[in-house]
């Protein structure tokens, strides 16, 4: 079960330039539909009738910079525990259930939910939202079963992060650049936090956060609103309604006023290379119109092979291998903008480092012309249109913002948002944002002899 860094991977794929920007409204297949059950699960269905396929996805509003200070990694840890037994399944029959049918199913824990998925025919909807109400409220949640699993994802954090010079080198510039908010501290959790993880802690967890009115359904592809209506009241809808929910305040970040470094020196890293990173505002939390200013400033500086940092660095210089940017504005609170790249031959990692700078205070500085801003908004939204292709997707789409506090109509009024940005908006959070006396910057870098 990947966590937020392998679900990108998994389910997102189409997203190469998009993978946090709220998608198109719908298909033309149908209207997107949204509506509540009685327990106070939200529901929203994306009608696609282009292939006898349907996914099936639950979001809940929890992740793992809802845990409890100590219990770091404990939303990513009941990620895995909720493929276990519950009063009505054996462990691994909702498995053995989708693979019967030729079906594709996991799950991902992110810093602000944690979704469950499976990709079926039509015909094996009900069954499983039968799967997913059942543990939703029904686990059976063993000392035996606790402790397996416990060393199942201490083990992954040792492949995935401890094994990859990278992921160590990550998680140190986001605990350096996260000063206050848990979003510093990541997603699978720290290893000492991690071995300490209990049944207590999980049942807690479990009671707490996993009910209908801290969920949201998304169904989309070849069904109809009022097939999955009836579907879901039949199955969620007899679920009771979980505790009341408390708003998700978190601890607010002060203001950045110092710029920071992290360096990693490591013997398997071959080719050196950087990343910049700022705290700026997501979707949820910027002012009108600065959210889809940074988005088109992170296409226009680094989102592809027609982006400045690409065509300045790697065409015209030939002093990287890659330079790229990109803005994470899915988050539920303030989000970071990054810069990256990565050395080619026998140039100089400073040198590389202050070609990147120059080009974002070019933007800061002198702002974008209307043509490049058009371009960009051009590639941005038609990228978004092929994506919908997929229904990992669309169902990705609606669910990520409606976890984070969203909703559909944001969802259907973002292309003509992205539209109208101005040049003049893309300078200002340039300006605004990306200031690198309020950085921080990881140096990745070989390990040389002495």
């Amino acid at each position: 079960m990947p966590s937020e860094w392998l679900c990108r991977a998994l389910i997102a794929s189409a997203l190469v330039f998009a993978t946090t920007a709220p998608v198109l409204a719908a298909t033309d297949d149908g209207k997107v539909t949204d509506f509540l059950l009685s327990n106070g699960m939200e529901v929203v269905v994306v009608p696609d009738h282009r292939a006898p396929i349907v996914t099936h996805m639950v979001w809940y509003k929890i992740g793992s910079a809802d845990e409890p200070i100590g219990k770091s990694g404990i939303a990513h840890f009941f990620e895995h525990l909720m493929f276990k037994a519950t009063a009505n399944h054996a462990a691994g029959e909702l498995n053995r259930a989708v693979a019967e049918i030729g079906g594709s199913h996991n799950a991902f824990t992110s810093y602000d939910y944690t979704a469950f998925y499976q990709r079926v025919a039509p015909s094996a909807l009900e069954q499983m939202m039968s799967f997913e109400a059942d543990r939703m409220r029904n686990l059976i949640l063993a000392d035996d079963v606790i402790k397996t699993e416990r060393d199942v994802i201490l083990e992954e954090r040792r492949w995935r992060i401890e094994t990859n010079p990278q992921a160590v080198l990550d998680e140190e510039a986001d605990a350096t650049l996260w000063q206050n908010h848990p979003y510093r501290i990541p997603v699978i959790g720290w290893m000492q936090e991690m071995e300490q993880l209990n049944r207590t802690d999980a049942v807690a967890f479990y009671n707490k956060h996993y009910s209908p009115n801290n969920a949201v359904l998304v169904v989309a592809g070849d069904v109809e609103p009022k097939t999955v209506k009836a579907l879901a009241e039949k199955t969620y809808g007899k679920l009771p309604r979980g505790p009341e929910l408390l708003p998700r305040v978190r601890p607010v970040e002060p203001e950045q006023n110092t710029q920071r470094q992290v360096t990693l020196t490591d013997a398997r890293v071959s080719v050196p290379s950087f990343s910049t990173h700022w705290v700026v505002p997501s979707y949820r939390t910027a002012e009108h119109g600065e959210a889809e200013a940074l988005e088109l400033l992170a296409e226009i500086l680094g989102g592809g092979t027609r982006s400045r940092l690409y065509q300045q660095l790697v065409v015209k210089q030939g002093i990287a291998t890659d330079a790229s940017a990109w803005f994470q504005g899915d988050r539920l609170d303030d989000t970071q903008f990054t810069v990256h790249g990565s050395l080619r031959g026998g140039a100089m990692l400073r040198d590389l480092e202050a070609a990147v700078d120059a080009e974002v205070a070019n933007i800061a500085t002198d702002g974008v012309t209307s043509e490049e801003l058009d371009q960009a908004k051009d590639r941005y939204v038609r990228t978004v249109i092929f994506a919908q292709d997929e229904q990992d997707y669309l169902a990705n789409m609606y669910g990520s913002t409606l976890a984070t506090g969203g909703s559909v109509k944001d969802v259907e009024e973002w292309p003509d948002r992205i539209r109208k940005v101005t040049p003049d908006q893309v300078k200002a959070v340039a300006a605004r944002y990306l200031v690198s006396d309020h950085s921080t910057t990881g140096y990745l870098l070989p390990k040389t002899e002495n």
